[in-house]
């Protein structure tokens, strides 16, 4: 959670000053427990997907920072080549199969995955991480829907951090059911997890992975968490006249930080945390810097491959 925390901040600050990534990020302050919970729960040969808000999830399954820093600056050397950006993240060697900006995109993909899995044998698992906002989206539905009737092996994952780009919760979902009664509708296992508890986000995650590893069928996490930085861009929106996020309750979700939670659970057991965490953000800091400076020094990619992975038809 501090290594996400300290590169992001970093990238942040990049990114605002000197205008050289030239594409959308979507930051995941604050939210760093969910993805660190939950990827550190899986195993190798698991696969996961996410949506726009990429980079924490990608580190947290073990994904390459030059890589992915290479990336975000559009370099040959990125993840995705440089022809991604911060949504398109993929490492098939950490076992992160990729990211897209599409909402709900990657849903149906895990799904379509996990039931890969399902048919080959054995006990991978597809995770797909997507906000509150995507299970508005049609596809989540079906994806339910499919992934129950065929018990696929998939842990939805989603992020309710309460707005979808500007709208909150409420202007958009009735009141009363939650995505986790949704869920429970549609046939799967669901929870709800306070998200920014990574010792209960990641103890959730283990019995959601055991439940597909042991052929129960697919699982809902709905972790409860919140953005501290704007939905797309470097910026704090709140307070800074966008209006729609109240300066106070974002001020009560700050004070709820995972890293500081976690370190105040690990403290009666470890008194130097305070000095850990410190020591690993000088270290984390340090890593970010080179992985800049090294992206800054590579190439971009060379318009003569520009096709190279597109689909081109033969011609007749």
């Amino acid at each position: 959670m501090v290594r996400i925390r300290v590169v992001e901040e970093t990238l942040a600050d990049h990114y605002r000053d000197e205008q050289e990534m030239r594409t959308p990020t979507h930051f995941s302050i604050g939210q760093e427990a969910t993805a660190v919970g939950v990827c550190t729960a899986t195993r190798p040969g698991d696969w996961v997907y996410t949506a726009h808000r990429s980079h924490a999830p990608y580190l947290a399954k073990g994904g390459d920072l030059t890589a992915m820093v290479a990336e975000l600056y559009g370099r040959q050397s990125g993840c995705a080549h440089g022809r991604g950006g911060s949504i398109h993240l993929v490492d098939r060697t950490a076992g992160f199969a990729g990211s897209a900006a599409i909402l709900g995109e990657m849903i149906p993909v895990a799904v379509g995955t996990a039931w890969a899995f399902a048919r080959r044998g054995g006990t991978r698992v597809a995770v797909t991480f997507f906000g509150d906002g995507a299970t508005e989206e049609g596809v989540f539905a079906e994806s339910l829907n499919l992934a129950a009737v065929r018990r696929a092996p998939v842990v939805f994952v989603c992020e309710n951090n309460l707005y979808s780009i500007s709208s909150p919760l409420a202007a958009r979902q009735p009141a009363g059911p939650t995505i986790r009664d949704r869920a429970e509708a549609a046939g799967v296992t669901a929870v709800q997890v306070d998200g920014n508890d990574v010792f209960a986000v990641h103890d959730a995650a283990l019995t959601a992975l055991r439940h597909c590893r042991d052929g129960g069928g697919p699982y809902l996490l709905e972790l409860a968490t919140y953005r501290w930085r704007e939905h797309v861009g470097p910026g704090h929106d709140h307070g800074h006249g966008q209006g729609y996020r109240p300066v106070e309750e974002t001020e009560a979700w700050i004070a709820r930080c995972p890293i500081a939670r976690a370190a105040d659970a690990l403290r009666d057991r470890d008194p130097g945390i305070d000095r850990t965490v410190a020591d690993w953000r000088e270290q984390c800091r340090e890593e970010i810097r080179d992985a800049v400076a090294h992206a800054r020094q590579q190439p971009f990619p060379d318009v003569e491959a520009l096709l190279d992975g597109a689909y081109q038809p033969v011609p007749r």
